[in-house]
């Protein structure tokens, strides 16, 4: 077996590269033919499988977080459908939800090098965005709204670590604002004030957040979670029951499953796919049934 790898240095605030040699060494205890190529800048990883013949490689692997995986996916994405080849993932980044999706624990890096050996693949669910300004495509989640204006504001305050989605999250609820949203849904139209919608191919958003407790990932549906307006005392009683899927039982809190969303206004919206931040409203998503091979 030979298998590409996409290595992020900065993932998880710089500490995989304590890992690689590892993981190299695991590699070659398993008799893995393995090239790793280091990631230098944002988009890189893109840029390095979108730029490699893949003909080579029965594999492809993201070693890093979900924004590593995001980029390898897109890379993977530029080349036509008959030369894509699976794909794989160690999950050693600060977000690892869809990781989850293969009972991988988050810095698991160990048990998903075994599971790339077994050679095991699966077909699951890709979905493609085309938004105002621009095309992708993502495995987890989308975001627009709270979570994204959140994600910005930790992006800021990333040298307290893993308490920056956190405390970005506290500011967010002091400051929360709603947006009047107008969205078709499977061509059913929908107009409601919403602090911020989510639409799920995966169970989890940044690792832990049960976002999505209904969602597959192979069943050719997408899940749609609406979180309209609220009271501040209200999101800060919800906010937590995301970590157990809890939050869907709140009256504010609407949930429905389509193979295809257009969110038409606000326009210029900022776009959260998988923990990166691409694209602006208005945005066309549909899901691509069992489109994409996967280690598992």
């Amino acid at each position: 077996m030979k298998l590409l790898i996409i290595f992020n240095p900065k993932a998880a605030y710089g500490r995989s590269v304590k890992k690689l040699e590892h993981i190299k060494s695991r590699f070659a205890g398993l008799g893995i033919d393995a090239k790793f190529l280091p990631t230098g800048h944002p988009g890189h990883g893109k840029e390095l499988v979108a730029g490699t013949d893949l003909a080579a490689f029965d594999g492809l692997v993201a070693a890093g977080g979900d924004g590593t995986l995001f980029e390898v996916l897109n890379g993977l994405y530029s080349h036509p459908k008959a030369d894509r080849i699976p794909v794989g993932l160690i999950p050693i980044g600060t977000g690892n939800a869809f990781a989850r999706e293969l009972d991988l624990e988050p810095d698991a890096w160990q048990e998903a090098v075994d599971l790339l050996h077994r050679g095991q693949t699966r077909l699951i669910d890709v979905v493609e965005v085309k938004a105002a300004d621009l095309g992708f495509y993502y495995l987890n989640t989308l975001h627009m709204g709270f979570s994204v204006t959140a994600g910005l504001v930790a992006q800021k305050l990333k040298f307290f670590g893993r308490a920056a989605y956190t405390m970005a999250t506290l500011w967010q609820v002091l400051n929360k604002r709603s947006y009047p949203l107008v969205m078709e849904i499977d061509g059913a139209v929908v107009r409601s004030d919403n602090v911020f919608v989510t639409i799920s191919n995966s169970r989890y958003t940044g690792t832990h957040f049960l976002i999505a407790p209904g969602a597959s990932i192979d069943d050719g549906l997408l899940d749609v979670t609406l979180l309209q307006d609220l009271s501040r005392r209200r999101l800060l009683r919800l906010f937590p029951t995301i970590y157990s899927g809890r939050h869907v039982g709140f009256e504010e809190v609407s949930v429905q499953q389509a193979k295809h969303i257009r969110i038409l206004s606000p326009p210029g919206m900022l776009l959260g796919p998988d923990g990166e931040f691409v694209g602006k409203s208005p945005v066309d998503i549909s899901c691509l049934q069992r489109d994409l091979a996967i280690f598992c």
